[in-house]
């Protein structure tokens, strides 16, 4: 994370790991995919909201309560600024989940339903680290995660990628991030961002043991 860090201005220094990661993935599959420049490009985060009410939901609660906000803009802007325009998209998009913000998407939903969102042009992700999956055991030992059976199919084809928990060998914590994308995209994907985490052109470079590790399913 420390490499892609570099990119970030100063007054966004404080941001968490998840909204650097998501910009930057973003703005990397956008540039792979390469729409046209005027067509529209949205992330959305899965944004906790328990903690939005007054009084927060009380622990132990365990139906849903979450949001997915959008950040929008045009592929032509996202892939022409600078990380720090995705980054700051994200961080006003996570910023607008509010209690007001709940109760008129509940509001929306006992109106019109739950659609499905837009698919095109549209790119969906969830933070899962805190979740607690690696600590459950039913009687197999420690959960590994093993990515999707086959990706791009079902009611999220290929749009959606969950930020998952990891040890390496060595027992230091990662984040495996799956993603989905046609062949030639890939390609432009991995050279875009090895690209971004081996410029050598940023001031204050940081040593740093991030790696970054790609297969296909």
């Amino acid at each position: 994370m420390s490499a892609i860090r570099r990119f970030v201005p100063q007054h966004l220094s404080k941001c968490s790991t998840f909204e650097v990661l998501t910009a930057c993935l973003w703005r990397c599959r956008t540039i792979a995919l390469q729409p046209d420049p005027e067509e529209e490009s949205r992330v959305l985060c899965i944004v906790n909201a328990r903690a939005k009410f007054k009084p927060a939901l009380p622990v132990g609660y365990y139906g849903n309560a979450f949001a997915f906000p959008v950040a929008l803009t045009t592929a032509g802007r996202l892939c022409q600024n600078p990380l720090g325009y995705a980054l700051e998209l994200v961080k006003q998009a996570k910023a607008d989940v509010t209690e007001e913000y709940m109760r008129s998407l509940a509001d929306l939903m006992v109106i019109r339903g739950r659609p499905h969102f837009t698919v095109v042009g549209t790119y969906l992700v969830s933070d899962v680290t805190r979740a607690g999956f690696g600590e459950v055991d039913f009687g197999w030992g420690k959960a590994a995660y093993g990515g999707p059976a086959k990706g791009g199919v079902g009611a999220v084809p290929g749009v959606a990628s969950f930020y998952i928990p990891f040890k390496d060998n060595n027992g230091q914590d990662g984040i495996v991030v799956p993603i989905c994308l046609p062949a030639p995209a890939m390609e432009r994907f991995i050279k875009e961002l090895d690209a971004m985490l081996n410029a050598n052109d940023q001031p204050k470079r940081v040593q740093t043991s991030t790696t970054f590790i790609t297969s296909a399913l």
